[in-house]
């Protein structure tokens, strides 16, 4: 017993990590564009899906405040699982391989079981900060629908409506760079390497804390990127999302050993 405890640790023990150079996000973007460039169609068809799903986001539930920022919340925090094919069209580049959009696609298959784990907690979480999201609108402005839209539009006449902004803009980063923390790695990792989901997010984990002015830096590079393709009706995404995937997968290979 005591064995088979010891090796089910070590399985799912991280993964060694590397502290790198402050700057190194400029040379994980500057290798992201060269991925682009040196398969273009396959990378920007992933920007596109990205761009088409936002639009439609936009156009089903823009009128439902509440439905719409839940939907993009839900679209985030599953994004870095929807980047696989670009990771895997990175992997393949760095291999000497060129890549289609249809043999992106087939990288998933490699640790299909853990990804969709990995997938699957993500789902909770996106769940989650719907009911949290509710939560504070009944708790903190029972006079306004849980609809951010309308709180924007109320927030002049009331104190407390700005509180429940800040609370609610406070919670959802806290959430949002938890998931930042626990994918910036492990979603590369599941794809390059037979381990399991809870090795990948510990190991991802590991790396955020050994380069922790890193990777804030470089959440506020991804952050600032993705508001930028957003704030263009989803359209900058085409361009920005693709060089976002390419670059999180050069920052994995820098991150781990």
């Amino acid at each position: 017993m005591g064995l088979e405890a010891t090796s089910s640790e070590r399985r799912r023990a991280p993964l060694n990590v590397r502290s790198v150079a402050i700057g190194q996000p400029l040379i994980w973007l500057a290798a992201a564009w060269r991925d682009m460039r040196a398969n273009p169609v396959a990378s920007l068809s992933y920007g596109l899906l990205f761009a088409i799903f936002g639009d439609l986001i936009t156009i089903f539930a823009w009128r439902q405040g509440h439905l719409f920022i839940a939907a993009t919340s839900g679209f985030l925090l599953i994004a870095p699982l929807l980047c696989g094919g670009l990771y895997e069209i990175s992997r393949r580049r760095q291999a000497g391989q060129s890549s289609t959009f249809l043999i992106s696609l087939a990288g998933g298959r490699r640790n299909a079981r853990e990804l969709v784990k990995l997938g699957l907690l993500l789902a909770i979480v996106g769940l989650c900060w719907e009911r949290i999201s509710t939560l504070l609108f009944l708790l903190l402005a029972p006079h306004i629908p849980p609809d951010l839209l309308i709180l924007l539009a109320e927030m002049p006449k009331l104190p407390e409506n700005r509180d429940l902004m800040i609370i609610w803009l406070l919670s959802g980063g806290s959430l949002a760079l938890l998931v930042f923390a626990i994918t910036v790695v492990s979603v590369p990792l599941l794809l390059d390497r037979q381990v399991g989901f809870i090795t990948a997010m510990r190991t991802s984990l590991h790396a955020v804390d050994a380069n922790i002015r890193l990777m804030v830096l470089w959440a506020a590079i991804v952050a600032t990127l993705t508001v930028l393709g957003i704030a263009t009706l989803f359209f900058g995404l085409v361009v920005l999302m693709p060089l976002i995937g390419h670059a999180s997968w050069h920052a994995y290979r820098d991150l781990v050993e």
